[in-house]
């Protein structure tokens, strides 16, 4: 829905998988846009993909064509991770307090994301978009210790 809204473009869910927190993600990836959860619940959401979608993605938003990962570009997967954080957070039991961090990017061909080690476990949703394109949204939640 968030897709449709903002970019005009349906998605299609695949198969998703849980991750290891030590297992590096496959795709090959050139840019993240990633977002942490605090509160009563802590965890992370990390939404990753090429560089060509990305263009694609803030072109859908500007009207403009990109050829470099520039700023606007960046404030795009910034924008859409926070976008769906907010659907994640709405989702989240009103009697829990959850509260979202500013979104970050990080840039460059084959990162990887390490995740903390633990009892959480790391769920990877791969999609589908326009011609094929894939991305990934990866996230993991645990409830907080009371003190």
């Amino acid at each position: 829905m968030v897709f449709k809204r903002f970019v005009g473009a349906d998605i299609k869910a695949e198969r998703p998988y849980y991750a290891d927190a030590g297992e590096k993600e496959a795709g090959g990836w050139d840019l993240f846009g990633i977002i942490g959860f605090s509160g009563d619940v802590r965890g992370a959401l990390v939404i990753s993909m090429k560089k060509g979608l990305a263009f694609k993605l803030t072109a859908a938003l500007t009207s403009r064509i990109y050829t470099e990962l520039e700023a606007d570009v960046l404030d795009a997967v910034g924008e859409l991770v926070n976008i769906i954080a907010g659907h994640i957070k709405k989702g989240i039991d009103s009697g829990l307090r959850l509260i979202i961090s500013l979104p970050i990017t990080v840039r460059g061909y084959n990162h990887a994301i390490t995740w903390l080690t633990g009892h959480t476990k790391i769920i990877c949703i791969p999609f589908k978009i326009f011609d094929g394109d894939g991305f990934m949204v990866s996230i993991t939640l645990e409830m907080q210790d009371p003190l």
